[in-house]
């Protein structure tokens, strides 16, 4: 089934571009990830953790979070968009005076 693949910050880095076209012979996002973590060598252990999306990382299917759905096990449909926002660290506060 083809579909939409959207990268951000080092994850982008790792793929080598925002957006990438696939088509994959799955039926949930859980799939897909690991599709994704075999293909690119820097995404490898960076999305998954034992089955289930990493904490802190985020997966959007189609603009919606896959933890408010049913995570990994989400079913996708041919011209979805997956979206993969990696771990962000927050900056420094500046002096509140």
């Amino acid at each position: 089934m083809p579909l939409q693949l959207r990268f951000f910050a080092n994850f982008r880095e790792a793929v080598g571009t925002k957006t990438i076209s696939r088509e994959y012979d799955v039926e949930t996002v859980g799939e897909v990830l690991v599709a994704l973590e075999a293909e690119f060598e820097g995404l490898a252990g960076e999305i998954l953790d034992g089955g289930d999306v990493r904490p802190q990382v985020n997966v959007l299917l189609n603009g919606r979070d896959v933890e408010h759905e049913s995570g990994t096990d989400t079913p996708i449909e041919p011209d979805d968009t997956l979206s993969i926002f990696p771990p962000v660290a927050g900056g420094t506060r500046g002096d509140a005076r």
